[in-house]
């Protein structure tokens, strides 16, 4: 694909993206700061870089106590290392008391898939946050993963074209993320450029 298709891919995205499911999004975040609940971001692969640079942004624009378990690379080493890689987050969540007031926040392509065996620390997380009472909340590239029939809020990138779910899926978790802490209900302290 050349660079003028690409453009014209993302183009076409940002036109049919859903405004009320990223309000849908804002909203619950809105309710986490009034509660001072916390927010837990949760990726794996690219989309763990992208949870790692989402949580200094939240914290330092929005005031918004998060936290992204790939941060501690000790941890979740050792964890993958002696319990093994599907329980690294719901672990995680357990020793971070994870309660009704916090929100986890999926950073997914795929979202999961339990029968194909796909990103189970996601899923695992996702059934912890549920029994706890938190909210659950999605940025995904693609329809049809576990993460996308079990969040309280989701926005799946609409994507068409197969060779771009990855790429474009993970783009577009910067954009909106990048969209949720530039909104001025939600950011307290401005950028400096």
């Amino acid at each position: 694909m050349d660079f003028q298709n690409y453009l014209d891919e993302v183009a076409r995205i940002c036109s049919e993206l859903k405004s009320k499911d990223y309000e849908a999004i804002a909203q619950e975040l809105l309710k986490l700061k009034k509660q001072q609940g916390r927010l837990f971001i949760l990726g794996v692969g690219g989309s763990a870089a992208n949870c790692s640079h989402a949580v200094n942004d939240f914290r330092k624009l929005c005031n918004i106590e998060a936290y992204a378990p790939v941060d501690n690379v000790s941890e979740l080493t050792a964890r993958t290392n002696d319990e093994g890689w599907c329980s690294v987050f719901v672990e995680w969540l357990k020793v971070s008391r994870l309660s009704e007031k916090d929100v986890i926040m999926i950073f997914s392509v795929g979202g999961g898939d339990a029968e194909r065996n796909l990103s189970v620390n996601l899923i695992r997380a996702i059934d912890f946050a549920r029994n706890r009472g938190a909210k659950i909340v999605s940025i995904l590239g693609r329809h049809g993963g576990y993460a996308e029939k079990n969040s309280d809020r989701c926005i799946v990138v609409p994507t068409m074209k197969a060779e771009l779910v990855t790429p474009l899926g993970e783009a577009f978790q910067a954009i909106i993320w990048h969209a949720l802490v530039s909104d001025e209900r939600l950011q307290e302290h401005k950028t400096v450029w």
